[in-house]
């Protein structure tokens, strides 16, 4: 049975340990909190006095409880103070070296059954507890920033440490409120492993200057729903902080994936540290402002692309599946007249009828107007014949993710449609330029990558291939504006920006789960409540579908020849079983009764 803490210690009070003590005072221990200076310590004070004082301010917390959570909580630079402790936690400075002092110092002041918890977020747990004569009695701690608001801990056990110690830990833990995952001794641990490879690939690709970092950043937020951009992260977790924690995953996996970007260190030494020094990726009004200013790197407004843009009135879309009725949506209610194609007059039929349900749908909701939505209907027209194009200023395709059919489409709307229109292709991942080839009129084809839904999602990737005119982009992005979308810009390798950076990140997870690290619920847990995503990736690849993700990975490895983008195994083998996800009623979960 769990012992119930009630004397516990925290070292160190920079944000993260002043957090880590406020959590535990608001729980009802007594807490010890230890700086090496007066002016640290002071800080620390002030850190804790603020945090819930601004909860008083906003409501979520009575003035009384404030002045009881600063009360059980003393403040010191003597460190033989903890030696009351039955459990102290360890936020100092993420270097090796100090903490490894710390340990063999508390080893000496605390009693032999004090539990001694590091809240690394990289460091090795194991290496720590061998600096004490300790070593079961040493684990991880991790919380999260800010570790009042943050739900998640990861509780770290070595191989080492005692069954009653992850009892402990794990029971303090629900009593905090937190969620804990429990997990072993991995550089990186759960959520850290997964979220900075996809950062420092996302720096590569700002590196090599395939797209602006607003670009980068903006994909990623309206594109999957993530709270912040991985480069606005990268600020906010401090570019040196990243770069020790790139550096001591590599150290452990050597997988080349994790090496930091050359660039990171050249902004650790150039001290452009993000927010904390004023500078990263970034430039802010000043040191821990959260406000981005303009810079030399910040884009021009988008107006010239307006300016450039070919004219439009009429455009016509390929396909009759939900993404090619969603963009027949999108811009027949921003007010062009629009041609859709699909193959019978059974399927010109359906997108009728499906578009129809979704206008009635927004009316319902009352964001459409019924006039609006009557008028929307009205300049849309359906056909089976590709050759009723011939007039369109732009046409759309979202016919089915195959090159071949693909090609064959573009073939055709070479010949049909008339001189200077722009021909776009949706596709997620398929080489453009191979549509463009097969157009014979290379420098008016461009990728429109919508997101599912259409109507709803805000993000459109505009793609340009080394044929394309300038003017043609600069069209494509007009149209977004048009429509209402954000536009982002990149050129054709594949995945884009989305889902070059979503699916390796998707294909790690299937790596943990497949080395047996931790279990699905604990990942999605960990990506969920740890980092704030909406979903969490298994989740996530069964609506996606594992076919498709399988589909993706693969044409992404093919491109880029890296290992680490090679598809796991375990993903190939629910495939070939047919475990496809959420349409086929099992993936990583079952969810036939669903």
């Amino acid at each position: 049975m769990a012992r119930e803490l009630t004397e516990v210690g925290v070292v160190g009070l920079g944000t993260m340990g002043a957090g880590i003590a406020e959590v535990l005072a608001r729980a009802g221990l007594s807490v010890t909190a230890v700086e090496v200076t007066d002016e640290a310590l002071a800080r620390g004070r002030t850190h804790v006095e603020q945090s819930t004082g601004k909860a008083v301010a906003r409501g979520k917390l009575e003035p009384e409880a404030r002045d009881a959570i600063l009360s059980r909580i003393r403040f010191t630079t003597v460190m033989e103070d903890l030696a009351v402790a039955e459990l102290v936690v360890e936020a100092i400075p993420e270097r090796m070296e100090l903490k490894a002092q710390l340990f063999a110092r508390l080893d000496g002041i605390c009693p032999p059954d004090t539990i001694l918890a590091t809240n690394t977020s990289s460091l090795s747990v194991t290496e720590l507890s061998v600096t004490t004569g300790r070593p079961g009695k040493v684990i991880g701690m991790h919380f999260f920033n800010p570790a009042p608001v943050m739900k998640l801990v990861e509780v770290v056990r070595t191989v080492v440490t005692e069954p009653s110690v992850v009892e402990d830990v794990e029971a303090l833990a629900a009593r905090l409120g937190k969620i804990d995952v429990t997990i072993g001794d991995k550089a990186g641990f759960i959520a850290n492993a997964l979220l900075f490879g996809y950062l420092n690939h996302a720096v590569e690709m700002f590196e090599n200057r395939y797209a602006s970092r607003e670009d980068i950043d903006a994909a990623m937020r309206l594109g999957c729903g993530l709270p912040m951009g991985p480069l606005a992260l990268m600020d906010l977790i401090g570019i040196d902080t990243a770069y020790e924690i790139l550096v001591t995953m590599y150290q452990q996996s050597r997988n080349r994936l994790h090496a930091p970007s050359p660039v990171i260190k050249q902004m650790m030494t150039a001290g452009l540290l993000g927010r904390k020094t004023g500078r990263g990726f970034y430039t802010y009004a000043g040191r821990d402002s959260a406000e981005v200013v303009p810079d030399a790197q910040t884009p021009p407004a988008d107006d010239a692309a307006a300016a450039e843009a070919r004219p439009l009135r009429r455009i016509g879309v390929v396909g009759s599946g939900t993404m090619a009725t969603g963009i027949v949506e999108v811009v027949a209610a921003a007010g062009y007249d629009v041609t859709f194609v699909a193959r019978t007059p059974d399927k010109v039929e359906a997108v009728q009828a499906g578009l129809t349900r979704a206008l009635d749908k927004q009316v319902v909701r009352g964001r459409l107007e019924q006039a609006d939505r009557d008028a929307a209907l009205a300049r849309v027209t359906g056909s089976a014949q590709l050759n009723d194009l011939a007039d369109a200023d732009l046409v759309i395709e979202a016919v089915v993710e195959h090159l071949a059919t693909k090609q064959a489409l573009f073939a055709a709307l070479g010949e049909i449609v008339k001189p200077g229109a722009v021909l776009a292709t949706t596709t997620s991942s398929l080489p453009v330029i191979e549509c463009a080839k097969a157009s014979e009129r290379p420098g008016d084809v461009v990728g429109l990558h919508f997101f599912n839904p259409a109507a709803a999602m805000k993000l459109v990737e505009v793609v340009s291939t080394i044929a394309t005119d300038p003017d043609v982009a600069a069209t494509a992005r007009a149209l977004c504006a048009q429509l209402g979308k954000h536009a982002v810009s990149c050129t054709d390798r594949a995945g884009f920006i989305v889902n070059a950076l979503l699916f390796p990140y998707l294909n790690d997870a299937v790596r943990m789960l497949e080395a047996h690290y931790a279990t699905a619920d604990d990942i999605d847990a960990a990506m969920k409540v740890g980092c704030g995503y909406p979903m969490g990736p298994f989740e996530l690849l069964d609506v996606v579908g594992l076919d498709v993700a399988l589909a993706i990975e693969r044409e992404l490895y093919t491109e880029f020849r890296e290992p680490g983008f090679a598809p796991a195994p375990l993903l190939e083998h629910l495939v070939t079983a047919g475990y496809l996800g959420r349409k086929a009623g099992r993936g990583f979960r079952d969810h036939s009764d669903r």
